[in-house]
């Protein structure tokens, strides 16, 4: 019987820099293969206990942390549903941020969207003066959005909306969390959600979010949240270290591994390792334009991402031509994203990549474009 294959499915280690799902490390990899235990039982409470413990220090929370048995979509259908039915302000400058409006919009919510063009960051001061209008009961936005390399102001844009008492911020940190700083709690953001394939370095299969106290009440008030993804069931669950419904273990002994990687090595430094690629990245950029080449980094300097970055390329270069050619090489880079995808090319430089590695691939990549 012929095996089946997969793009990246013979990539050596170190060579896998598609902006999620990320390379996971072989011993993370390897706690999936633990033997299962029962979910409602001791083994699953101390678990969890233990998975709660990390996560809340990473997380930088005092309040319980969230485990989804799904992709990070879930969870953003999960914060509109637990919304309370409010008016929506969606801030929407990339596919990702757009897919939350989506969200909301189909979820039966009435949703406007503050929308820029793809590869500009929202403004504090426009967020501002959108919800003095008083509208809007419910803001959501991409921290890192995914398909640009953009990085939004997370921090300002939770301050702007706690002026106003009765708004919350919900916040899609999927690429952003763990490649940059996310403080929880002391930012004041209501409801943050990841995926556990991105940064986190995990295999796909989990979600993560926090709820303040102001979103488990409007959890509380929301008529039609439905069942699978309601947040007082989370948070009545977590209280007694268990899941609302059958978690994925195997996943999450992989998490009890991996969480005890990302401690070790402390955060400070895991986001400064992540800056450091980002920067040796757009050096590469300059490098390419001072060679001749019109490369330029999508992102404004200032609102970059440290986990992805989207590189256009020159209007004769076709950028899918450039990550087949680092295809052929044994090296997996990602392409564009939707409308971008005949102009841009991204590098996931995010989880367990270190800077060795990213000279390496930069390396052949500077073979290809040339």
């Amino acid at each position: 019987m012929n095996q089946p294959t997969s793009e990246g499915a013979d990539t050596p280690f170190g060579r896998f820099f598609l902006p999620g799902p990320t390379e996971v490390h072989p011993d993370v990899l390897q706690a999936q293969t633990r033997a299962m235990i029962s979910h409602r039982g001791a083994g699953i409470q101390a678990l969890m206990r233990e998975l709660d413990d990390g996560l809340q220090a990473i997380f930088l929370t005092k309040r319980h942390v969230y485990v989804s048995t799904s992709s990070a979509t879930g969870l953003m259908e999960a914060a509109v549903r637990n919304s309370g039915g409010r008016k929506v302000l969606s801030l929407v400058n990339g596919a990702f941020s757009d897919r939350f409006a989506t969200i909301a919009r189909t979820n039966g919510l009435d949703a406007d969207e503050y929308a820029l063009p793809w590869g500009e960051a929202h403004d504090p001061e426009e967020l501002r003066k959108r919800l003095a209008t008083g509208e809007y009961g419910t803001v959501t936005v991409a921290h890192s959005e995914t398909s640009t390399g953009v990085l939004n102001d997370i921090r300002a844009l939770a301050q702007v909306v706690h002026e106003f008492d009765d708004v919350v911020i919900m916040v899609d940190s999927v690429s952003g969390f763990s490649a940059t700083e996310v403080r929880t709690d002391e930012w004041g953001i209501d409801f943050l959600l990841t995926g556990a394939q991105k940064a986190l370095a995990l295999p796909p299969g989990l979600a993560f979010g926090v709820a303040s106290e102001r979103m488990l009440a409007r959890s509380e008030e929301s008529p039609n949240k439905g069942f699978y993804f309601d947040f007082e069931q989370f948070e009545k669950n977590a209280d007694k270290f268990q899941t609302p419904s059958t978690p994925a273990l195997s996943v999450m002994f992989a998490l009890q591994v991996q969480l005890g990687r990302i401690l070790e090595e402390g955060l400070d430094a895991r986001w400064a390792r992540h800056a450091k690629m980002a920067e040796r990245t757009y050096a590469w950029v300059d490098e390419m334009r001072e060679a001749g080449l019109d490369f330029s980094v999508l992102a404004p300097e200032g609102y970059r991402s440290p986990a992805v970055t989207a590189i256009r390329v020159p209007e004769d270069v076709e950028a899918p031509e450039i990550v087949k050619g680092m295809a052929e090489r044994g090296w997996v880079i990602g392409g564009g994203y939707g409308k971008l995808k005949p102009t841009t090319f991204r590098i996931g430089h995010m989880g367990e990549h270190t800077l060795d590695e990213l000279e390496a691939l930069l390396t052949q990549l500077t073979e290809v474009v040339r």
